[in-house]
């Protein structure tokens, strides 16, 4: 059998070999070779690889192939219960589609409009000139000299790169974040909200999800039932859940009160909280405000009932705050939770524990890809903030340039600045824009019979609550997927339509919602919510003949 297989593999070998000839062309970097000058790198390559071949198929004599190491039954467990609706199974099929018009294929739409993630920029967004002006100068310091970028633009971009190893974006910097960042950080919320803020409780972040996902590696910890359940917001943004399972935490799901603009019930997490005790250990309770994909803006009686929840049952409380820059109801504010928390006295303010998140992400630059962020966290155990920044210290530091945006975003043009008007026209524009649609949204949704979507107050998201015929329900079940998947696989395939199911993101039983941003430009998502009006309308009359 061995002699077999040797010969085997020299046949292979020598086959390999044959395939010389003469003259070889190999790419324009090498040029033309003659065999006097030996096999080519891209010959020598393709003989390894001939070689390799043939230890394979010697080896498929014997009949045996060498395993794989990681496969679906070895994985780790907790990584195949992670579920990312956002980034699902339509997004999956809307790029099949995508690319199946490009190739020139027909379907009952020229284009696909994907409203399923806040991504403002892929929207149709326009960058803020003047935070675009600081990065580009920090990534090339030699335009300080060119007289096309503003004197105060120059003047931040040398003092972050002050801060920076070597004056370059392109170094590390502490695990934390450039200390000159921290500090605007600490003097942005003293300014926003009338509180003192220590700069080293500022860390800079990979986005907001960064800092949620490493606060919450703290406080993940214990066995069966004194293993950390997380309290989250039903619906919820896909991150927490994924989160808490890749951790094998337990999520404690608390319900948002639809029927009330999506208020927060204090007791609800009453009892949420009651019942997760008797199978785990609820530490932590996250808060999204302004909420996604809800839209909800929390009242700051809201908060304060919330942080006097946490004060009694000794919970840490995380509040994602990425969209405090977007509330459009008129009757709406932004209240930060450390605010409520200072403005509630000493006994609360010195001793709740409490993890703020920021982002470039949202708000009026929607900078997703620069992955920028911070987190400011307060009254932790010192000996807890020395093993949170060893935790950090793992991933070096956030990207620089994000760093970078995040600071334009806390220290932005001041009225006496060269730059403020035409700053200020933007961020302006941009706010204003969003609240118009924000309202355009709820009106033609709610004029269409079997939807009903709440005020959209503030984010980007619109929630809206749709009924689903039973013979629908019937037939998706049938299909084993969730009722609100089989109505947006529909609206895919026929309208062209990407939004997210209502499941993805948790829902009351019974109810069926889907999630769209109003990111799209006003025209497009006039026909946006054309189209997916004449399709719900068209979705109830085929399944209620069924009936």
């Amino acid at each position: 059998m061995y002699r077999l297989q040797l010969l085997a593999a020299r046949s292979l070998i020598a086959g390999a070999l044959d395939q010389f000839t003469p003259l070889t062309l190999t790419s324009s970097l090498t040029g033309v070779r003659h065999k006097s000058q030996g096999p080519s790198v891209e010959k020598y390559g393709q003989m390894r690889f001939s070689t390799a071949e043939a230890k394979v198929s010697a080896g498929r004599l014997d009949g045996k192939m060498r395993e794989k190491s990681l496969t679906m039954d070895t994985l780790n467990p907790q990584v195949k219960a992670v579920e990312y609706a956002v980034r699902g199974p339509i997004v999956i099929k809307a790029v099949e589609i995508e690319r199946c018009l490009e190739e020139g294929g027909t379907k009952p739409f020229s284009e696909v409009i994907k409203a399923n993630i806040g991504d403002a920029h892929a929207m149709g967004q326009q960058p803020i000139t003047f935070l675009r002006q600081v990065v580009a100068l920090c990534t090339f310091p030699e335009l300080m000299d060119s007289p096309s970028f503003p004197e105060d633009a120059k003047w931040r971009a040398r003092r972050i790169l002050q801060g920076c190893g070597g004056y370059s974006l392109g170094s590390y910097s502490a695990s934390q974040g450039i200390e000159y960042i921290r500090k605007d950080i600490a003097a942005f919320i003293e300014q926003r909200d009338g509180v003192p803020s220590n700069w080293e409780n500022i860390y800079l972040t990979t986005g907001a999800s960064d800092g949620i996902m490493t606060i919450l590696r703290l406080l993940v910890s214990g066995k069966d039932s004194s293993r950390t359940g997380v309290m989250i917001p039903i619906p919820q943004y896909p991150l927490y859940s994924a989160a808490i399972s890749e951790m094998d935490a337990v999520q404690v799901n608390y319900y948002l009160d639809e029927d009330n603009c999506w208020a927060l019930d204090i007791n609800e997490l009453y009892r949420a909280y009651q019942a997760a005790k008797q199978h785990c250990q609820p530490r932590v309770i996250c808060i999204i405000n302004p909420g996604n994909p809800t839209g909800q803006v929390q009242s700051k009686k809201c908060i304060e009932e919330v942080l006097h929840f946490a004060y009694e049952e000794n919970l840490f409380v995380m509040s994602d705050e990425v969209y405090q820059d977007n509330v459009y109801a008129p009757d709406c504010q932004f209240h930060s939770f450390k605010k409520v928390l200072y403005e509630m006295g000493p006994e609360y303010f010195n001793s709740v524990e409490l993890a703020s998140f920021h982002s470039t992400s949202k708000g009026y630059t929607g900078e997703c890809g620069f992955r920028g962020g911070y987190m400011e966290v307060i009254n932790m155990d010192p000996e807890v903030k020395v093993q949170l920044v060893k935790l950090l210290s793992v991933r070096l530091c956030p990207p620089l340039a994000g760093q970078a945006a995040m600071d334009v975003i806390v220290n932005p043009p001041q009225p006496d600045e060269p730059s403020f008007k035409q700053f200020h026209q933007e961020k302006s524009s941009v706010l204003g824009a969003l609240a118009e649609k924000a309202k355009l949204t709820e009106q033609i949704l709610n004029a269409v019979p079997g939807i009903k979507c709440n005020p959209v107050q503030g984010a980007m998201y619109a929630f809206p609550r749709i009924f689903i015929p039973p013979k629908a329900v019937e037939e998706a079940k049938a299909l084993g997927m969730q009722p609100d998947m089989l109505y947006c696989l529909r609206l895919l395939e026929e309208k062209g339509i990407c939004v997210v199911p209502g499941s993805g993101f948790g829902q009351k039983d019974g109810t069926y919602h889907f999630r769209m941003t109003i990111l799209p430009s006003t025209e497009k998502l006039k026909v946006l919510l054309g189209k997916v009006r004449d399709f719900h309308i068209s979705f109830l009359k085929e399944y209620s003949a069924l009936e």
